[in-house]
Order: structure tokens, then C-alpha cells, then sequence
């Protein structure tokens, strides 16, 4: 008897040890990150251009687009950091490796959206504009990526310069960014107002909410597309943007300070508030943009010619139908080797 009591102790004793083993175990573990790298690269060399692309299932022609308009216009070495979620990081994989674009160099990234809670809610009117990868430009800091500066751009881009001159821009001291602002280059203003563009900060935050007026902006302000810009990665640390972001998503979830259908989107209000009078600004050549905010207003050919960024922002994509100019951006299209993606076209089955 004496001895099934002296076993059952150091049964008990055991199983106590466990258990606290595996509680510690549980309370330590840290939570996945919102970015997690998925593919490795060399990083033998510090003299590459990182640039950061998004790239959804549903839109990876897209994204393969502008990779290839980006690496074929330049002679600098690159490196792309491909963003994407978890179902698409095997399509991505396969995309490369099966196309001529198996000669970049990328690493692709993992986005967990979860990330995300508490900060964006459903909007019907754009339910598109909510997709989690439209907010990885606020996580960059989170990116395994260990470079001072990087580009970041839209899926919806087509590159015809050098991306050399855009990454060797000075940015101003203190700024952590530098955008391209609405109310530079002049060539586009008409085609900016007959498709009835916003272009100041009106547009874009709704100003009969106190804490908008709070801040001090000026509607009449001019503001600035974030789909295409450099950022100055010791700054953002620095200044805690993605902190500053994080807290107007959060402001914005608990009192609709704005939504997609006030701004186009709710990923664009948070950095015009967050960088306001607060960004150096690019050479408007490398994002003309609008080009898809309507079917029928496009731009005349020496616009188009001179343009070292072009920028279907808006609902009218150029691998859809109807656009405007799909014609310069199928130069750079890359077919899915998957067949998933397709154009859709006059005629075609889309």
C-alpha cells in the first residue's frame, strides 16, 4: 500500500511538472507576425534596389506586369519583395520560375491578415479596396527586408523608366517618404476634371467628424497618391508610422472617419493624415496616374511617351475591359503559365 502511495506522488508530481511545462510553453510562444518570409535569397550584396509588390491571387498578372516593366528598364540589380497571402505564395513561385521571369531575383513574403483586426471593417461599396494587401505599405518595417531605403508600388503600374533615378531621390531631412502630389503636372489636369478627381483633402476625410477638424489640414490641401513612393525605412522606424497608421485605421473602425465611398479607398486616408506637409515629393513623371478611372478619358501620346511611371488607378484596369491604353500596358504582360489569369478582352470568355 505504502508503495502505490509513493507511486501515485511521483505520478502526480509528474504530471504537475507537465502541466507547467506546457502552460510556460504556451505563454511564451510568440504570435505569428503579420509577415513571414516564405522563400530565401542571397544577401550577399547590400548594392541591390528592393522593391516591394503586392501580388493577390486574383490579380497575379498584374503584379508579374510591373515586375517584368521594372527589370526591363533598367541595368541596376534589383531585388523584388513579392507580398502575398497564403494560398497565393505556390502560384506566385510557379508564375516566376515558368516565365522569362526566372532570372529576378525576389523573395516572397506572407501577409496573415490577421493583423488587421480591429482595424478595417466591411464597406459594400469597394468591397475590393479592403483586400489585406492593400494595407501591407503601413507594415513595411515588418518585412524581412534589411535595407535603409526600398520602393514600394501598385500592382496596377507599368514602370518605362529607369526605377535607378526614383530609388536615388533625396529626400528632405526628417521625411520618411516621398510621394508624387495631385497637383503636380499640369498635363493631366484636364483629364483630371472631367472624370471628376479628388485632389484635396475634402475628397478624402470626412470633415463634420471633430476629430478631423482637430487636425488642423486644410481641406483645400492638395494631396498625394501613396501607390507609388520611396521610403526612408530608419525615419518610419524613427517617427513609429506604422504606430501613427495603426491608430487612425483604429479611429477610423470606431467612427467612420472616412470610407471608400468618400475616398476610393480607406488605405489612402490613414497616410494622408500620417505624412501630411510631411514628404518630400517625387518628379510627377513617375505616377501618372487616373488611367483607370475612366473608360473613355485617356491621355494623348506624348503624355504617354514621356511618362516614366504609368498608374491605372481606379476601377478600370487595364488587363480588363473596358480601359483605357491596354495596349502600352500588355507590352509588359507576362502570361500565366497556370492559365488562371487571362485578359479580359472584346470577344473573350472573362
Amino acid at each position: 500500500m505504502a508503495l502505490l502511495r509513493k507511486v501515485n506522488r511521483v505520478l502526480l508530481t509528474l504530471l504537475v511538472v507537465m502541466a507547467c511545462v506546457l502552460l510556460h510553453s504556451k505563454l511564451t510562444r510568440a504570435p505569428p507576425p503579420p509577415l513571414q518570409l516564405t522563400e530565401h535569397g542571397d544577401r550577399s550584396t547590400k548594392s541591390l534596389i528592393p522593391v516591394v509588390i503586392c501580388a493577390s491571387e486574383n490579380r497575379m498578372g498584374a503584379a508579374m506586369a510591373t515586375i517584368n516593366s521594372v527589370h526591363s528598364n533598367t541595368e541596376a540589380s534589383l531585388i523584388f519583395y513579392i507580398v502575398t497571402l497564403q494560398d497565393a505564395v505556390a502560384l506566385t513561385r510557379q508564375y516566376i520560375e515558368s516565365t522569362a521571369l526566372k532570372g529576378i531575383q525576389y523573395k516572397i513574403l506572407e501577409f496573415n491578415p490577421m493583423v488587421l483586426r480591429g482595424k478595417v471593417k466591411p464597406d459594400s461599396s469597394r468591397p475590393d479596396l479592403l483586400h489585406p494587401l492593400n494595407f501591407v505599405r503601413f507594415y513595411l518595417p515588418l518585412l524581412d527586408i534589411n535595407y535603409d531605403r526600398l520602393i514600394y508600388l501598385d500592382d496596377d503600374v507599368i514602370v518605362q523608366g529607369d526605377i535607378k533615378d526614383l530609388f536615388s531621390i533625396r529626400l528632405q531631412p526628417g521625411h520618411a517618404a516621398a510621394f508624387a502630389s495631385d497637383c503636380d503636372l499640369p498635363s493631366t489636369h484636364e483629364m483630371v476634371r472631367s472624370v471628376g478627381m479628388q485632389t484635396t483633402y475634402m475628397g478624402f476625410l470626412d470633415y463634420r467628424k471633430r476629430i478631423v477638424k482637430d487636425l488642423g489640414i486644410n481641406p483645400r490641401d492638395c494631396t498625394f497618391n501613396p501607390g507609388v513612393f520611396v521610403a526612408d525605412m530608419q525615419e518610419w522606424k524613427k517617427q513609429k508610422i506604422t504606430k501613427q497608421l495603426e491608430r487612425w485605421m483604429e479611429e477610423n473602425f470606431r467612427q467612420n472617419l472616412y470610407s471608400s465611398a468618400i475616398a476610393g479607398g480607406v488605405a489612402t486616408p490613414p497616410m494622408l493624415i500620417v505624412f501630411h506637409n510631411k514628404f518630400t515629393t517625387i518628379d510627377p513623371w513617375w505616377n501618372v496616374r487616373h488611367l483607370g478611372w475612366s473608360p473613355d478619358s485617356g491621355y494623348p501620346d506624348n503624355v504617354l511617351d514621356k511618362a516614366k511611371l504609368l498608374h491605372w488607378n481606379g476601377r478600370y484596369k487595364p488587363w480588363m475591359y473596358p480601359s483605357v491604353h491596354p495596349e502600352v500596358w500588355e507590352r509588359w504582360f507576362v502570361p500565366d503559365p497556370t492559365g488562371k489569369f487571362s485578359l479580359l478582352r472584346p470577344g473573350s470568355n472573362g
